[in-house]
Parts: C-alpha cells; sequence; structure tokens
C-alpha cells in the first residue's frame, strides 16, 4: 500500500514539472484513469470505439476512452463516410442544378462552383459531429483521453498524451477498436498532394482536370462521382474483371453502365506497376492483369483507394502476446475475446466486413458480454451501400452465391421505370431485386439500384433478419407513391406476379 502511494506522489510531481499545458492535460488524464482503474477501457474512439463506451458506461460500467486523434468519430466521421456523404450531396446538388432544373422550370445564370464554400459546409457538419459525441461522452460520463495508446499489459494501456506527457490507464477489461487505415500499392507513395488517399481526396484545393481513380471499390467510386460531377475527367483503373466484386453480377453491370453514362471511363483487368510524379502532373505506367506491353496514363491527381487493411501494428499486441492472422486482424471468440483474458477486439481490426455501422454493432454486443449479458450480431444481415447517384444497396447473398451454394432459388425483379413516384421526379433510373428460396420462399438476398436505395434496403434488412419471405413483404401495406413500393412489387414477383409490369 505504501509503494502505491509512493508511486501516484511521484506520477503527481512529474506532472507537476511538466510544461503547463502539457501538465494540465496530464494532470487531467492522471486523475481521471491514472489513479482508478476503469471497468472499461476502450482503445480508439471511431464508430466501434464511441458506441461501445457509451454502451458500457449505459451498462453501469465505469468506462474510459483512448482517442489518438483529438477528436472522436475515427476514420468514419473525420476523413471518410461523413465528409464523403457531404460532398457527395454538395456535389450532387450542382450536377442537378446544372443538368436538370431547366427540365422542372428552374431557370438558373451564371452557376458554378465555390469549392471553399462546399469544403467549408463538410467541415462544418463534421465539425458539429464530433462535438456532438463529446457531449454523448459527457452525458454518459464516459472519460475520454486524448493521446496514442498502446498495451503494456492485459489490464493496462500506456497513453502518449496529445497535449505532452503520458499516462497509464489501467481497465479490467480491455476493447481495441484501432479501426483501419489506406492500404497502399507497391511502387506508390501517397502524398496527399497529386497522389492522394481517400483523406487527400476529400480536401483537394482545387478541381483536377483529369483524375484517375486505382481500386473501382466503393470508396473509390463515390470519390470519383464527387469529382466527376463537379468537372473532372475521371478514369478508374481496376485490376480484377469487374468493378466492386462482392456486389451482384446483374445489379454491377446496370451500375456500371450507370456510371459510364455519367462519363466514367473503366480500365478493367489492368494493374498499375509506375508512378511518375516528377513533372506536373501523374503519369502512370500500366499493364494488363496478365501481363503485356505497357501504357501510359496521365493525371493531374491520383486516388489511390485499393482497400482498406487493419491498424493493428504500433499499439501493443504483441507486447501481451495477442494473436492476429496474416493479414493483420485480430482473432476473437464469438463474444469478441482475444486469446488474452480480458482483452477484446471490434471492428475494423477483426475479420468481417469493414463497415463503420458493422462495428457499431461489434461494440455493443462486445460491452453486453462483458456486462454479463448476451450480445448477437450476424454479419449475413449487414447492409452495403455505395453513396453515387442513384444509390446502390444490398444485403444478404446475391444471386452467384445462391447458385453457388447449390440453393433452388426465385428471383423477382422490379425496374424503376415503372414506380410511379421516381416517374413523377424524372429519377426512374434503377432496378430492385430480390432473391429468395423457392421451396420456402425465404428471402435470401435483396440488391437495390435507386435513389435513396440506402434507406430503403433497411426494410430489406429487417425482413432477413426475421427470416421473412417474399409473400411477407409483398403482403405489406406500402404508402403511395413511393419508391419504397419498388421492393413490395419485387416481391410480388418473386412469389407470384407483379402488379405493374
Amino acid at each position: 500500500m505504501a509503494l502505491a502511494i509512493l508511486a501516484r506522489r511521484r506520477a503527481a510531481e512529474a506532472v507537476l514539472r511538466r510544461p503547463q499545458a502539457a501538465a494540465v492535460s496530464a494532470w487531467r488524464a492522471y486523475a481521471a484513469a491514472g489513479g482508478e482503474e476503469s471497468d472499461v477501457v476502450v482503445l480508439g474512439g471511431g464508430p466501434g470505439g464511441y458506441v461501445a463506451a457509451i454502451k458500457a458506461a449505459q451498462l453501469g460500467l465505469k468506462t474510459t476512452c483512448i482517442e489518438k486523434r483529438g477528436t472522436l468519430g475515427g476514420t468514419c466521421l473525420n476523413v471518410g463516410c461523413i465528409p464523403s456523404k457531404a460532398l457527395l450531396h454538395s456535389s450532387h446538388m450542382y450536377h442537378e442544378a446544372k443538368t436538370s432544373f431547366a427540365h422542372h422550370g428552374v431557370k438558373l445564370s451564371n452557376l458554378e462552383v465555390d469549392l471553399p464554400a462546399m469544403m467549408a459546409q463538410k467541415d462544418k457538419a463534421v465539425a458539429g459531429l464530433t462535438k456532438g459525441i463529446e457531449g454523448l461522452f459527457k452525458k454518459n460520463k464516459v472519460t475520454y483521453v486524448k493521446g496514442f495508446g498502446k498495451l503494456a499489459s492485459p489490464s493496462e494501456v500506456s497513453v502518449d498524451l496529445i497535449d505532452g506527457g503520458s499516462t497509464v490507464v489501467k481497465g479490467k477489461n480491455i476493447i481495441i477498436a484501432t479501426g483501419s487505415d489506406v492500404k497502399s500499392l507497391p511502387g506508390i507513395t501517397i502524398d496527399e498532394k497529386k497522389v492522394v488517399s481517400s483523406t487527400g481526396a476529400l480536401c483537394l484545393s482545387e478541381i483536377p482536370k483529369k483524375l484517375v481513380v486505382i481500386g473501382a471499390g466503393y470508396i473509390g467510386l463515390e470519390m470519383g462521382s464527387v469529382w466527376n460531377r463537379l468537372g473532372s475527367e475521371v478514369t478508374v483503373v481496376e485490376f480484377a474483371p469487374d468493378i466492386v466484386p462482392s456486389m451482384d453480377g446483374e445489379i454491377r453491370k446496370q451500375f456500371q453502365r450507370m456510371l459510364e453514362k455519367h462519363k466514367f471511363k473503366f480500365m478493367l483487368k489492368t494493374k498499375v506497376v509506375g508512378c511518375d510524379t516528377s513533372g506536373d502532373g501523374v503519369k502512370l505506367t500500366l499493364e494488363p492483369a496478365a501481363g503485356g506491353d505497357q501504357t501510359i496514363l496521365e493525371a493531374d491527381v491520383v486516388l489511390v483507394s485499393a482497400g482498406r487493411t487493419p491498424f493493428t501494428s504500433g499499439i501493443g499486441l504483441e507486447t501481451i502476446g495477442v494473436g492476429t492472422d496474416k493479414a493483420g486482424r485480430i482473432l476473437v471468440d464469438k463474444r469478441f475475446m482475444t486469446n488474452v483474458k480480458g482483452v477484446y477486439a471490434i471492428g475494423d481490426a477483426i475479420p468481417g466486413p469493414m463497415l463503420a455501422h458493422k462495428a457499431e454493432e461489434d461494440g455493443v454486443a462486445c460491452v453486453e458480454f462483458i456486462a454479463g449479458k448476451e450480445g448477437h450480431v450476424d454479419y449475413d444481415t449487414v447492409p452495403g451501400v455505395v453513396y453515387t447517384h442513384p444509390e446502390v444497396a444490398s444485403v444478404g447473398k446475391t444471386e452467384e452465391q445462391v447458385k453457388a451454394l447449390g440453393i433452388a432459388y426465385r428471383v423477382g425483379k422490379f425496374p424503376l421505370l415503372a414506380n410511379s413516384r421516381a416517374k413523377a421526379i424524372d429519377d426512374a433510373e434503377g432496378i430492385v431485386k430480390v432473391v429468395a428460396e423457392k421451396e420456402t420462399d425465404k428471402i435470401l438476398g435483396v440488391h437495390i439500384m435507386a435513389p435513396n436505395a440506402g434507406e430503403i434496403i433497411h426494410e430489406a434488412v429487417l425482413a432477413l433478419q426475421y427470416g421473412a419471405s417474399s409473400e411477407d413483404v409483398a403482403r405489406t401495406c406500402h404508402a403511395h407513391p413511393t419508391v419504397s413500393e419498388a421492393l413490395k412489387e419485387a416481391c410480388l414477383q418473386t412469389f407470384s406476379k407483379a402488379i405493374h409490369i
């Protein structure tokens, strides 16, 4: 006991010897966490981490959250989901004003893009939401420590504080929620100026004349859409034979045709083997994925969007022996516990879809287990959305996956061209596709390309979660006129026959 008191006194004296600003920050962290043990310590304040922290506090657990950025929300809120959706919306408004308003009787003159104002609106949205999470932490009495944390033991996290100094946060249970980082490509250096990641693509100071996107996944196509609408000539280079490989094949083809109609160019089955930034722009050396003659592709800006990788290095996993797979993902059991007792992991740091909403569900389930309750996440009902226009959303299995499993199935499809709301608003590009088991009519997958597909998909998520049949959804009354009626009609077409085609 005497040794413990002496150790605390020395730690306090060390705090007082630091520069004033650093001393205040370190003292607060020391007083909040260093002197007392938390029930739960969350390493990372992204969607999984901050949600886990709030839920733990709501369950009566003394909780501390450590975040390296100094702003909560992680990649999603700061440099991912939220700012990209802000720019997608702003750029869509401009594109509509430029291409569609006159058709609706709204005439404009001298239309132009004010890029600084657009960026300011995005930044305002991000700042308001990050501060909102801080408010939720205060409301739920979650201790917030700003700094880079490393595992020092199964019950301790050493933190280098943002304002200087360090502290040790103690916890009975530690949740690793460190998220993911941009995946780099061999021979390509991201400088966030001419060669950018998604982070750099969110804050370009001017509209590039030519933008090359390396990678035809969700993020690349969304950011490509932003700059395409604002006037960039966008070329997408993809190693695979298809864009968005996880998407249902039929929907994918329609989606690609739509993007091409908006003047996207695609170079599929192509790999980047060189990147020269010595001149004013960027010169990429390309060759066929199977090998062959090389070509040069020039751009003003290159966006590297080849996926993400777990952020699990440099956080002390090896110090306490936490196991990972070859990709660096932390291995956990069904209760999210690692091979080290009392240490858990969630979100992008573990296997599964790298999606913010999946991380949130992980976080809630994990702390429910810690609190002695039961938690559950069904990864088969996690929806995915591409926030282009129209949006593409899906949940469950694709037709290709169902076929590969040898399941007898039926498919129902309904085009938006036959949907009254979509026609009324002159936004009828898209389709709804339902895949159901033939014998039982149980819905196995739903795939939607439509305006606000990301909102409509949740009816399908609920249907899959409760094992509904296509007839169940078809016999549920839907308000008229709504785009959601297209899902009802697709379900009608699955088990019987649609009314409006």
